[in-house]
């Protein structure tokens, strides 16, 4: 992921959509576009601070799904994002996590 070409792939609007289809039923209505595109800013500002962003970096990234997951839902509480349980907010990281590996972001 670390190579800013693998970026280029990302859509956001394709992003929104596969979170969309990856959501149960009774989650595809209770999150807005906002809200995903919201939880994805979440995820990448965690991606900036591990590094995993800069051209430096090395061409593996390790993720660690848990860490990131406490990490969007933290964050999203702290900062007044409160209408969703986090069990909910789970499901769209990974959605996402889930575009990403479509994209072959996550691939060496």
């Amino acid at each position: 992921m670390s190579q800013q070409d693998d970026l280029f792939d990302y859509d956001e609007g394709d992003s929104v959509k596969f979170i969309r289809n990856y959501l149960p039923q009774e989650l595809k209505e209770k999150f807005s576009d906002d809200d995903i595109n919201y939880i994805i800013d979440l995820i990448y500002e965690y991606y900036e601070e591990k590094g995993f962003m800069d051209d430096e970096a090395d061409d593996e990234v390790n993720i660690d799904e848990d860490e990131l997951i406490d990490y969007v839902i933290k964050n999203a509480k702290r900062n007044g994002f409160t209408n969703f349980e986090p069990d909910e907010i789970q499901f769209v990281v990974q959605g996402e996590l889930g575009y990403c590996d479509s994209l072959g972001m996550f691939e060496e």
